[in-house]
């Protein structure tokens, strides 16, 4: 029987699954019906765009071109208007000094002969019909203005649709999720010559597989990519997965998007518990700070209502008990245990975070804890806490503590603190975050999910989440075996 409902059960949840990809893809197909409609009305729009600029480019070269003919029609008819009044002035005179000559042939007297001899031969002379050329300026002739339209007429006749490029093919296998890094690589189905960039597009998700109309997260986009290569460093691991597509663009236009790679980026993310953290610490999502004026006012309330009545004050009644507005699910921290913890827990698999102390902290504790810790209870100083505690107070110190046994270490406090919590094999590792040179390692045998836990006093801390393993922290682990900082008086059983 629970063979069966077992067998069930993964049919149901096979069915499940299959339905809301289902779901998923029909969404896809309407969003796609939708966007052919608004595209088409989009390109046909362009199209009739660029056809009226053609159309108003041929309309003003025509008028252009009109206008040159009608000009050099005009210039011609000047020319040889000119030259035919010209003409009619000297046929004009000349026909006089015909008549002229003609009356002179027939004079008898030899003077008045002699005379208007003379006068015909200067008026020849000077006349004008001797001194015009007689070729016409400019010719009839308007061949040098006509035009032939074959060549172009037929580049118009082959007008078509931009050449697109081939949507790429993403290199699955050559994808790499590392340090926070992801390198994703893709090739082009067919050579391509003119392909001159490309464009990647990734978002966030916590869903696996196909990427999801509805997904909350909006793509980003990285632009004028030259090789079939990219890589996204120093990213926040706040999410599952992330999607990836790429297109090729060349001088004209952007092609189809390959289809998506969704790659895997688990990472731990935490913040900082402030519902059960001191009073004396200012907590906010990603670092947390000394306050010694923290609380101040909750607690004088608090003593007004414990001394009601009561000619004495309870000290000790004064410092612990707290207003259940401020409390969470649990106690909060009080006394000197200045802790504030993680708000996520860990119960297997490996995780990393960063710690970072603020300028001129005095003290500070960087490890893990069980969730039970007790609200007066020190890190470090108990059997369900494991951490490092940097002491720059008087006097310096820089130690491994845990059930209330410490061991000082060796060389200088580094910047940032990487922290490496392996549930699966009972360690818990600090490291130089920038070296990832191994500080220090706690070997337990952990029996309860764990948290990260924080103490502060006078400074403050900040966090750094969604964070791979290191791959230097991942080999160092192989090699070693997570010896090379343990301290045999420092492992624990822990119960």
């Amino acid at each position: 029987m629970d063979t069966q409902k077992e067998a069930l059960q993964r049919i149901i949840t096979t069915l499940a699954n299959k339905n809301e990809e289902l779901h998923n893809f029909m969404e896809t197909l309407s969003h796609s019906l939708a966007g052919v409609q608004v595209n088409s009305t989009q390109v046909v729009s362009d199209l009739e765009e660029e056809f009226d600029t053609l159309f108003t480019v041929l309309v003003e070269m025509k008028e252009s071109m009109i206008n040159t003919i009608k000009q050099e029609g005009a210039k011609k008819t000047q020319e040889l208007q000119n030259q035919l009044t010209q003409s009619s002035d000297a046929l004009e005179s000349a026909e006089e000094l015909l008549e002229f000559a003609n009356n002179a042939l027939h004079t008898k007297d030899e003077d008045e002969f002699t005379k208007a001899a003379k006068q015909i031969k200067d008026r020849v002379t000077m006349a004008s019909a001797f001194r015009l050329t007689m070729k016409p300026k400019v010719t009839d002739n308007m061949n040098h203005l006509m035009v032939d339209f074959t060549q172009e007429r037929q580049l118009l006749q082959n007008l078509k649709f931009l050449p697109v490029p081939w949507a790429p093919e993403m290199e699955v296998g050559d994808c790499l999720v590392l340090d926070n890094t992801v390198s994703v690589a893709w090739k082009m189905p067919v050579e391509d010559s003119k392909i001159d960039h490309y464009i990647l597009e990734y978002r966030k998700t916590d869903h696996e597989g196909l990427p999801r109309i509805k997904d909350q997260r909006c793509w980003e986009v990285v632009d004028n990519i030259k090789t079939t290569e990219y890589s996204l460093s120093g990213l926040k691991f706040d999410s599952k997965f992330m999607n990836f597509r790429v297109r090729a663009c060349n001088k004209a236009a952007a092609g189809e998007y390959s289809d998506p790679v969704t790659l895997e980026t688990r990472a731990f993310n935490f913040g900082f518990d402030s519902s059960s953290s001191h009073l004396n610490l200012r907590v906010e999502d990603r670092s947390v700070e000394w306050d010694p004026q923290g609380g101040k006012g909750l607690e004088s309330k608090v003593k007004g209502k414990e001394n009601k009545g009561s000619g004495t004050p309870s000290p000790k009644r004064t410092l612990t008990t707290r207003s259940p507005a401020i409390r969470g699910s649990r106690d909060r921290f009080t006394g000197e245990s200045y802790t504030v913890l993680g708000d996520t827990s860990m119960d297997c698999g490996q995780h990393y975070w960063e710690v970072k102390a603020l300028k001129d902290c005095k003290s500070y504790s960087v490890g893990v804890s069980y969730r039970n810790l007790g609200k007066f209870d020190q890190l470090g100083k108990t059997n369900t806490t494991w951490c490092i505690h940097i002491n720059n107070w008087l006097q310096a110190s820089f130690a491994a503590k845990h059930n209330n046994k410490a061991k000082n270490l060796d060389g200088t406090v580094p910047d940032r603190i990487g922290v490496f919590c392996d549930l699966d094999s009972g360690q818990l590792s600090f490291y130089n975050a920038e070296t990832k040179q191994l500080i220090h390692t706690f070997k337990a045998k952990f029996s309860q999910p764990v948290v990260p836990a924080f103490m502060v006093w006078c400074g403050g801390l900040s966090l750094s989440t969604g964070m791979q393993v290191p791959s230097g922290v991942k080999s160092f682990q192989k090699t070693e075996n997570g010896l090379g900082g343990s301290n045999s008086s420092l492992n624990s059983m822990a119960q």
